[in-house]
Formats: structure tokens, C-alpha cells, sequence
């Protein structure tokens, strides 16, 4: 994609601390979301130099940046957190319980928690860290590493066959849905709080499949099915409960209707809006 052309974007690499102070220092913010990291599992095994270099050395930057000038942040972090553990995801469940995370992207995303909360401890910072899930929408192009809505579309648009993991479920949530949850945060910012963002629903992944290949009329045989995938969470059931009571916020498209327009983004954006 190319770079915004406006005057209100600065591209920087995080992990140079020298180019995030750059454009800290002419912002001068008072309000930071931290969303900036190497996203996903396979991304994170086969460019683990990258992930660590941008998702921990690049926190720390940011971290330091607002030990200096005090403005509040919102720290990204994931439901990946969470490993394999299997009851309901609350936000508490880190604190009462040892997590077990299962790729470098995970240990990498629980690394910036302790990196926040260390901050805070040391030197008082204000940072709340939601965990998001699964977030999906218009406007993820498509590559592997991506989420699975954005992969099961973008192969079932192209005629491409992909895996359908039976065993696995997922408590997906609406792009539209993740950014009222960021932007509630602004007026009900309460510093050390930590929120998972995710829809009420827990599908699973052959339910998500069998949305896409009908509302694409895609041929069912493209679809593999196969028991469980190594190394990932079999099901990530999320509680939502805080995030609705604090923020005063809930997830309002449902899986149906947030399926149907991410293929309607993707085919205007890979067909010109045409049938694929």
C-alpha cells in the first residue's frame, strides 16, 4: 500500500527509537494508542527477528518516550495471551492462574504486558492494555499471515482451497465494533485496567468457513477439513463482560452481516466491485 500522503502521517520504524521520539516530539501527544507490532503466529516462527525487534524493543521505545512526557496510552496487546488455556477468557485469569502461550507472537504480546506494568510500577505511567480478539474487516488485505475471515474470503473469492480446523472456536469481533471499544477508552480511561475486546458469539471456525463459502457461492469442496491445528488455542472464548460494564460499549455486527461486507470490500478491492 502507499504511504498516506497528508500532512497528519509520519512513517517511523518503532524499534528505532530515534524515529518514534521524532514524531513524538512534533505531535506532542497527550493520548498514544500503542497498536504498532508484528501480528500472528506463522508471521512470528518464520520472522521472529522482526516480531521481537518491533514488539519488544519497539514497546520499550514507546514505554521510555512516555516516562519522559507523561502522555496516557492504550497498549494492544491479544487474546494470544490467554495460550491454551480453555474457560472463559476473563481478564483476570493471568492473575490467578500460570498461562502457558503457545508461538513467539504470544510471548512476545504477555512480554509487552510486563513491560507496561513494570513502567507503571517503576515510574508511574498511565497505560490501560486491551486484549483484542480476532478482529477482522474491511480494509485487511489479504497475505498468509493474516486473520482467518480475511484468508477464508480472499481464497474462497479466488477459487484457492484452504483449511478448516474442526476442533477450534474463536469469539471473533467486527473492525467497526474493536474501534468504538478504542475510542470509549478516551472519555473512561482508567490507568492500570486491562479489557478484552471481543464479540459475544464463540463460533467455530467451520461455521465462519460455511458463512464465507455460501454468501461467496464458492464450491463447497474448497474447504479441507482437518481435526486441530499444532501450536494454536482450540477454543478462545472470550468475556466481554468489563469492556460492556466500564466502557459502556458492546459489539453490535453480527458474524453474518461482518462476513458479508468484508467480501463485499474484497471484491471492490481485487475485482473492481465485479462477481469473482
Amino acid at each position: 500500500m502507499a504511504h498516506d500522503p497528508s500532512e497528519r502521517y509520519a512513517r517511523c520504524d518503532v524499534s528505532e527509537y530515534r524515529q518514534i521520539e521524532k514524531v513524538v516530539e512534533r505531535v506532542e501527544p497527550e493520548f498514544v494508542y500503542h497498536l504498532a507490532a508484528e501480528f500472528g503466529r506463522r508471521n512470528g516462527e518464520d520472522f521472529y527477528e522482526t516480531l521481537w525487534r518491533t514488539n519488544a524493543i519497539g514497546t520499550k521505545n514507546v514505554l521510555r518516550l512516555q516516562e519522559a512526557r507523561g502522555f496516557r496510552m492504550v497498549f494492544a496487546s491479544s487474546s494470544e495471551i490467554y495460550g491454551e488455556y480453555r474457560g472463559l477468557m476473563s481478564e483476570s485469569v493471568p492473575e490467578r492462574l500460570p498461562l502457558h502461550q503457545l508461538n513467539d507472537y504470544a510471548i512476545s504480546k504477555w512480554v509487552n504486558e510486563l513491560q507496561v506494568r513494570n513502567s507503571a510500577m517503576r515510574t508511574g505511567t498511565e497505560t490501560v492494555r486491551v486484549r483484542i480478539f480476532n478482529t477482522y474487516g474491511p480494509g485487511e488485505f489479504y497475505s498468509p499471515f493474516r486473520s482467518v475471515a480475511c484468508i477464508f474470503v480472499y481464497h474462497a473469492m479466488h477459487h484457492m482451497p484452504y483449511d478448516v480446523f474442526l476442533n477450534h472456536r474463536r469469539s471473533s469481533t467486527y473492525i467497526d465494533d474493536t474501534i468504538a471499544a478504542l475510542q470509549a477508552l478516551v472519555k473512561r480511561f482508567k490507568t492500570g485496567e486491562v479489557y478484552n475486546i471481543c464479540g459475544d458469539e464463540c463460533h467455530s471456525i467451520k461455521r465462519l468457513s460455511d458463512l464465507v463459502l455460501e454468501k461467496t457461492g464458492s464450491n463447497k469442496r474448497l474447504a479441507r477439513y482437518k481435526k486441530t491445528e499444532a501450536f494454536n488455542t482450540l477454543v478462545k472464548r472470550g468475556d466481554n463482560r468489563k469492556a460492556k460494564r466500564d466502557l459502556g460499549w458492546a459489539p453490535r455486527v453480527r458474524l453474518e452481516d461482518g462476513i458479508e461486507r468484508t467480501i463485499e470490500w474484497q471484491r471492490r478491492v481485487y475485482f473492481g466491485g465485479r462477481e469473482a
